[in-house]
């Protein structure tokens, strides 16, 4: 499941993330791409900007990739919600369209990694925190330092058992505004959640620096 119903607001795109120009391609074509070629999956679901679907669909045609679109949400793990609708297998890996680096490899690991060991309920990406990191209150004066070396920056993709994200995204009760990592309502629920290293070059694209350097990035493959 590709979540690609951002607004792009904060990238000043005037239109959805998922369609703002990328080394000659929509943003979204990148993902597409890469989860096509992975081994593991089987099935493709964007959970497009609402209104959009058949532009989707079609950056993935002109991708060569057979894919389906639905509406996204409000929010970010709603649009996850509607599009896990749709998942036909054991397993689901959720992506986001604002990481055009992810490789299909690292889909595959994630995924490997989940089907390894039956007592996890997910395989997330993430990358270890290099910044020394300070919780603040809300006027900024700092609360503490936390240990550098348990950190780490999450990313996507991450793979999750089917029917656990279903059950946790359900004990939610609907409300999934404040969420910003499905990882997240696995972890409320009491399951185990594996990290996975990933590369710092999986960023996540959300201002203009992120696309240039995303751009400068892909430019360095060719």
């Amino acid at each position: 499941m590709i979540a690609a119903a951002g607004s792009g607001e904060r990238l000043g795109a005037g239109g959805p993330k998922a369609y703002v120009n990328l080394g000659g391609r929509p943003m979204l074509a990148w993902s597409v791409v890469a989860a096509a070629a992975a081994d593991s999956i089987r099935q493709i679901v964007i959970a497009a900007p609402p209104g959009t679907e058949g532009r989707a669909e079609e950056v993935a045609a002109q991708a060569g990739v057979d894919a389906r679109a639905v509406p996204g949400g409000e929010h970010r793990s709603d649009s996850v919600a509607l599009a896990l609708e749709h998942a036909e297998h054991d397993y689901v890996v959720v992506h986001d369209a604002a990481r055009p680096l992810a490789s299909a490899a690292l889909m595959d690991r994630v995924v490997q990694r989940l089907a390894a060991d039956p007592d996890i309920a997910s395989v997330i990406a993430a990358a270890p925190v290099s910044d020394t990191i300070k919780e603040a209150s809300g006027a900024r004066k700092v609360l503490r330092t936390p240990e550098r070396s348990r950190l780490w920056a999450v990313q996507t993709p991450q793979a999750f058992r089917t029917e656990s994200l279903r059950d946790a995204i359900a004990a939610h009760d609907g409300d999934l505004s404040g969420v910003t990592d499905d990882a997240m309502l696995i972890e409320r629920e009491g399951g185990d959640v594996l990290i996975h290293e990933a590369s710092t070059e999986n960023l996540k694209v959300t201002t203009p620096l992120d696309l240039r350097v995303a751009q400068m990035l892909l430019a360095e493959r060719d």
